[in-house]
């Protein structure tokens, strides 16, 4: 996950707490209970630390969960009961009523030469705030709202970076994908902290055991769609936009659960600055390993790749490498996700309409189909 040398592997050994109930399921008011079983995996794990789970708490250091070595092919799951609502959850917490969760750990997952910091954060709600691969969690950071004296911040929506399962399998963690936002002063050139993003720093800054305040989860357009275990699905990021197809393929490919058996083509598009600002390389370049059949995985480096016209390489100029393949995917029913900052889709929808022009197709039409049929899913910011 991290581009920094591996230190040394240590195991990790998870069990699973007493059984408890998640409160404020999605099971409208039908509680829940967490497996009892024992369970445990091997983690190779890019730090020299240990992880121990209790039934209150997580005691750790920074970790680091990319998966390289597992004692089976893919990794138990508890609680399965996760997978027995037939609909999502949706706002169980509220800004007025937000949840109060700790911090588990925060990791620095790009390199040095990487432009800014991305972090890793896992966040333990102890099964009380429980979610799908897509959905976002809002975290309110702490202090006052300077526009609004004497009231908190407002919300700040995050992807959630892992499946209902969490880092831990156990269901009771999430993890987000955060880049600290830094300003800097284009005249002088020197960051200027009181512009600097609260919310991100906040998160890049917390320590284990910190106290943080959760509303969600929120957000349908990204979930994964499991009717069809066989189903195409064409994942498009920038940067930490990457945070819920980690979530996708985690399922798909990492995790033993019983009723998702996928059997299709997951294809992830990621664009970055360079290779040291590429994220969870460690976990997709695994899946290409292990499941060659079932997964692909291309990479845009803007700052160290050229396009054909000898330009820098965005990820809808690798769109466009792959056009003719794509557009014959979505005529047969394959998913297209986008997530990422918003200046990515004016890009990539110019890239989509010339392809489509240049086959003789109205991209108008053809978007306006695939929306119909709920196969285009945008979620930028």
């Amino acid at each position: 996950m991290s581009h920094s040398a591996v230190s040394q592997a240590a195991a990790v050994s998870v069990p699973i707490g007493n059984e408890r109930s998640l409160s404020r399921s999605v099971f409208k008011n039908n509680s829940i209970s967490f497996n009892s079983k024992p369970w445990s995996s091997s983690l190779a794990l890019n730090q020299k630390t240990t992880i121990t789970r209790d039934a209150k708490r997580y005691t750790s250091t920074t970790i680091c969960m990319s998966v390289q070595q597992t004692s089976s092919s893919k990794v138990s799951v508890s609680p399965i009961e996760l997978e027995d609502p037939k609909d999502p959850p949706l706002n169980l917490y509220k800004p007025k009523d937000s949840y109060t969760a700790k911090i588990v750990s925060v990791e620095r997952v790009v390199g040095p030469k990487a432009p800014g910091e991305t972090c890793h954060i896992v966040i333990d709600h102890d099964g009380n705030l429980p979610y799908w691969e897509g959905q976002s969690y809002g975290v309110i950071p702490p202090g006052e709202n300077p526009k609004k004296p004497g009231a908190p911040h407002n919300v700040r929506l995050y992807s959630i970076a892992s499946t209902r399962y969490g880092d831990f399998f156990d269901g009771k963690t999430a993890s987000l994908c955060v880049r600290r936002a830094v300003y800097y002063d284009p005249e002088t050139g020197k960051e200027d902290p009181s512009k600097n993003g609260i919310c991100s720093n906040f998160l890049c800054d917390s320590k284990p055991g910190d106290k943080i305040q959760i509303t969600g989860p929120s957000g349908k357009v990204m979930l994964l769609p499991e009717n069809d275990p066989n189903a195409t699905h064409i994942m498009i990021a920038t940067g930490t936009g990457v945070a819920p197809y980690r979530g996708y393929l985690r399922r798909m490919f990492m995790e033993n659960v019983p009723n998702f058996k996928f059997g299709g083509l997951a294809w992830l598009f990621l664009g970055v600055a360079n290779t040291d600002s590429l994220l969870y390389d460690d976990e997709f370049s695994k899946y290409l390993k292990d499941h060659p059949e079932n997964f692909r995985f291309d990479k845009a480096l803007s700052r160290e790749e050229k396009n054909k016209k000898g330009g820098k390489m965005y990820v809808q100029d690798k769109i466009e490498e792959y056009s003719d393949e794509i557009f014959k995917l979505l005529d047969n029913g394959a998913h297209i996700y986008f997530c990422g900052l918003k200046g990515m889709m004016p890009g990539i929808q110019d890239t989509l309409k010339r392809v489509a022009e240049e086959r003789g197709e109205s991209w108008d039409l053809k978007l306006s189909q695939l929306r119909k049929n709920k196969q285009w899913h945008v979620e930028v910011y």
